[in-house]
Order: C-alpha cells, then structure tokens, then sequence
C-alpha cells in the first residue's frame, strides 16, 4: 500500500505524523494533503534507516518551503570520497534532501553510499545511468533501448532512491515547438536533451511519455515520489516563459493528474533562469496547470550575468518564488555554470537557499517562521549572544564573525560604546 493508498483510506501512517510532527501541524492535516495530491512525503518502502536517523521531509501546501542540494561526479571529475564530503556538507547545512547526479565513474557505488549515508530522502535522475552506460559501450544516444530505460529505473527504485526525476514531458509535439522557436540557450536539462535528441534521431515519441502507465506501475511498487522534470526550462532570462515552457508545463499537468489515479506521490519541476517580475506568474501558473501539485524549482536565477555569485541570483528568485507558492528550492551553488561543485559550494548553496526558503516561510505565515526571528531579535536587544548563535540559520558561521567583530564593550565592532540600543532604550 502506498502513502497515497493509505491516506485516501484515511490511515494516518507513521510517515505522516512523523512529518507532522516536524512541521507542528496535525497529522490529519497531512493525511488529507497526501491523499488529493497537495502534499508528497518522498520515502522508498525499500529504503532503510536506523531509528532516530531518517528524518521525514513534508513537501507541499501548508508546509514549510523545503531545499534541495544536487550533487554527484562528472566524467572530469569522479570519486566516492569527494561525493560523501559534499553529502556531508549538504547534511550539515541541513539540506532537506539531496539528488545525486552523478555522471562519471561508478554511479551505483556513488549511489549506494549516498542512500547509506544521508539522512534525508534521495533523489536522481535515472536516464543518466542508461546514457552513460551507453557511451561506455561505444555507441550513441539514438540506440538507447526504451526497455533499458525503465529496467534502470526500477533498479534505481529497488536500490531505495526515494524521487525520481523524470522528462515525461518532452513530447514530439513538444520538440516541434521548440524547432520553431528562437531560442537563445536551447535546451539546458541535461535529462530534456538527452530525450529530445532520441526522439528526432528515432521519429520516435519519449519512452518515458508512450510507456508512462509502465513507469507509474514501477513508482507504485516502491513508492517512489515522480518528480515530473522541466526538460525545457529557460537557460536565460530571454527564453523564460516561451511557448516550449508552457507547452511542456502543459503535458505534466495531465501526467501529475494520470499518477494521483494511480496513487503515485508526484511533484512538479520549474524554471530556471526568470525575470523577478514573472516569478509570480510561473508558480501560478504551474499550480493552476498541474492542479495544485507541489513545485520545485531550480533557482530560479534572476539574472544571467551573476556567475560566481549564483547562489544569491538563486535565493533571490527563490525567495520570491516560495513566497509566491512554490514548495520545493533547488539550490545553486557559486560554481554553477562556471564547474562541478566542491563541498565548501555545496555548504554555501544550501545556507543561501535556506534563507530564501525561511523568507517565503515569512509571507507565507508558516508557524514558527517570524516567531524565531523574533526571538533572535529579543536576544540582539538583550546582547544575549549565545542565544543569538543558537537562533542563527547557520551559527557556525555566526562564531567566526562574532569572534573577528568581538568589541570591549557588550556590542559589536560595528558601534562599539556607540551602539544606538545601549544609548537609547
């Protein structure tokens, strides 16, 4: 029975109160937004944890707004021991999730120690695998084998990957928009491309799409959560919001509606490089298509000309996003568009992005979100320092600030003796 078999039954699962727990809300609450779809808790029945480890991540309406870390190895860059200190990293800026995306060197081993050792749910992307095996092989994208494709999907699942990304929406009809557009950056999904490019060189439709209902049986034997993936989402802002965008946005709205018949978990995935002012619109708009699925977005970058600073252009979209109804932030790291991550861009992403996800919590009037930093805020007044550390999103970092900015007197360096809450009460 999956998560969605049993709350539509009115069953409240341990899942569900353990996320219900996390958030203080009910666990009835969480049971009615698993059953009509508004809410995903993406958890591998084959996935096991020790007691006191796992810890359960709500995505959804009414929920806190959650962050993603990608890591994984390139082919120029490959190595178990460099993806667990980025696993690391993620965990210890207390990413809520992470997706391995590892493209080079032993994927399944990289994988196997990812899902040993994190203790928040996994996510990837399958296609990979297949891709990179075939060109292991010698041979290219057009002879990839639908039936492999889904034969490395379910392996995935068995493995215990709790989502999956998935470009179910890269239809024919899709790509034929997108040869009639002018684009500037074309196709920036690695997953999008990669489809994209067998159907045209097979006249063929996506594999994922034709044999979808194959893919949901997969997804209900593990439970694993579908996260129907924006294979051609904008690389820039001039491409944000064109007729590919939403003609794919189209499409995943009837896939999400095909998986919740089936009592499949599923969420949606979003831009991508956009303009602030239309950050508001492609929630809405996502919601309105994908009947209110939960939303995750990768960024969305704001500006194209920010690279090495990448992880604010995407917090800043971020934050407006959440606060306009999106679920789920993928974060962006100082490296993206410039080279894979090391474990200090992977810490830095996660912080950055969890700021922007802690700032929609705020307009969204997530409980708890304004009363910690009204507490924090109490504490400055009171030069509680300790307490300030304790509240901070990431204290180690507000050790070492406090440590160079020490002052003889209570306040910091930036006033001193003229600090303007110790003069004035």
């Amino acid at each position: 029975m999956t998560l969605v078999e049993a709350a539509k039954k009115r069953k409240i699962t341990a899942e569900m109160s353990a996320v219900a727990k996390d958030e203080g809300v009910s666990a009835e609450f969480v049971r009615s937004g698993v059953a009509d779809g508004t809410i995903v808790i993406p958890r591998n029945n084959q996935r096991k944890m020790s007691a006191g480890k796992w810890q359960l991540r709500g995505v959804g309406r009414g929920l806190r707004v959650k962050v993603n870390a990608n890591i994984g190895s390139s082919p120029d860059s490959t190595g178990v021991l460099k993806e667990k200190k980025k696993l690391n990293a993620a965990l210890k800026a207390k990413a809520d999730a992470v997706m391995d995306l590892s493209t080079g060197g032993d994927l399944r081993k990289i994988r196997k120690m990812v899902l040993d050792n994190s203790t928040v749910p996994v996510g990837n992307v399958p296609i990979y695998e297949t891709v990179c095996d075939l060109f292991r092989r010698g041979k290219s994208l057009k002879d990839m084998d639908p039936d492999k494709l889904l034969r490395t999907i379910e392996d995935n699942a068995r493995q215990g990957v709790d989502f999956i990304t998935v470009h179910c929406g890269v239809t024919r009809e899709v790509v034929r928009t997108l040869k009639q557009s002018k684009r500037i950056t074309g196709i920036v999904s690695r997953g999008g491309a990669f489809l994209a490019e067998w159907i045209i060189s097979n006249n063929r439709e996506n594999p994922l799409y034709e044999n979808f209902s194959d893919l949901l049986d997969i997804c209900h034997k593990y439970d694993v959560t579908l996260s129907l993936g924006d294979g051609l989402r904008p690389g820039c802002l001039a491409d944000a919001t064109d007729a590919s965008q939403i003609a794919e946005l189209s499409v995943l709205g009837k896939l999400t509606k095909m998986a919740r018949d089936r009592a499949v978990q599923v969420m949606v995935e979003g831009p991508g490089h956009v303009p602030i002012n239309q950050i508001e619109a492609n929630v809405l708009l996502q919601k309105r298509l994908c009947h209110d699925a939960p939303f995750y977005v990768l960024g969305p970058l704001v500006t194209d000309i920010a690279a090495g600073y990448d992880h604010i252009t995407c917090a800043i979209g971020g934050a407006v996003a959440g606060a306009a109804g999106a679920d789920f932030l993928c974060y962006v790291t100082p490296s993206e568009h410039l080279g894979l991550p090391e474990a200090d861009d992977v810490y830095s992403g996660v912080i950055a992005t969890r700021i922007a996800a802690h700032a929609a919590d705020i307009a969204r009037g997530v409980k708890g979100a304004l009363e910690t930093d009204t507490e924090l805020s109490k504490a400055r007044k009171k030069f509680d320092w300790k307490k300030q550390e304790k509240l901070a999103l990431d204290p180690e970092r507000f050790r070492i600030q406090r440590k160079k900015s020490k002052s003889q007197s209570e306040a910091c360096t930036m006033c001193g003796r003229y600090c303007s809450m110790k003069k004035y009460e």
